[in-house]
């Protein structure tokens, strides 16, 4: 009992994934409310949407932003509580304005085909994509916001210095989070439109999260462990020494 009071303590820190009580209601209650034949439903739509051809190769990358943003919530929740609070605002202040501009400005799109013409297992997955979320509340992006917010708390977090692989992780993370975000539009779940309001989203939250709430917050230095009391950085870079 007594280890486990430890360990709760340890990881207190995790509260504000409570956000994700707010969050699954309020997304839940406007996918089943705002749908595609909502009166006065606003189509986002723009010249570069028809000009984007639709490719099935990017339901990879889409598919791979559900595993690449809570990796970089644990990195992060087990280096760093100031660190982890800070994508936690970061993240969760973003969500919860796209869901509002959402509910007093219900949106939607009229970019999906109805017929693919092509049958392999990337049309399969599109297929189960397009089933399971509806072509509404498209506006700002939160696969484009989340992706670049995470891909900044990452590249900007002090605990990237202790891995010798660091330029590698970075660059990954770069391509994969312009792959994601690219995702969007070629696999018609998205607008340029869209797209363009995530970023700019993105960009303005880091102003006021990074220079801002956490202007004045400390963040303790890294302290690189012995390899062998360390796993995560020892299996990094044990082929670099």
């Amino acid at each position: 009992m007594s280890r486990i009071k430890k360990e709760l303590h340890k990881y207190k820190h995790a509260w504000p994934l409570l956000y994700v009580f707010i969050y699954m209601p309020w997304f839940i209650i406007l996918e089943n409310k705002i749908t595609a034949d909502y009166p006065n439903l606003h189509i986002i739509h723009c010249a570069l949407d028809d000009i984007i051809p639709f490719c099935e190769f990017f339901v990879l990358p889409y598919m791979i932003w559900f595993l690449y943003i809570p990796a970089v919530f644990l990195f992060l929740f087990y280096h760093s509580k100031n660190e982890f609070y800070r994508i936690c605002a970061y993240e969760f202040t973003g969500m919860s304005i796209a869901l509002f501009i959402c509910t007093i400005y219900p949106n939607g799109l009229h970019l999906r085909m109805e017929t693919i013409g092509r049958d392999n297992i990337f049309i399969h997955l599109i297929h189960f994509l397009y089933e399971r979320d509806t072509p509404t509340n498209v506006l700002p992006s939160i696969h484009v916001f989340a992706t670049i917010s995470a891909h900044i708390c990452l590249v900007k977090s002090p605990h990237m210095k202790v891995f010798k692989s660091r330029k590698y992780i970075r660059q990954i993370s770069l391509i994969l989070s312009i792959l994601i975000c690219l995702s969007t539009v070629f696999l018609k779940q998205h607008s340029v439109i869209d797209a363009l309001c995530g970023a700019a989203l993105a960009l303005v939250l880091y102003f006021v999260v990074f220079h801002w709430w956490f202007h004045n917050t400390e963040f303790p230095p890294p302290v690189v462990h012995d390899p062998l009391q360390h796993q995560v950085l020892f299996f990094l870079n044990k082929n670099k020494k």
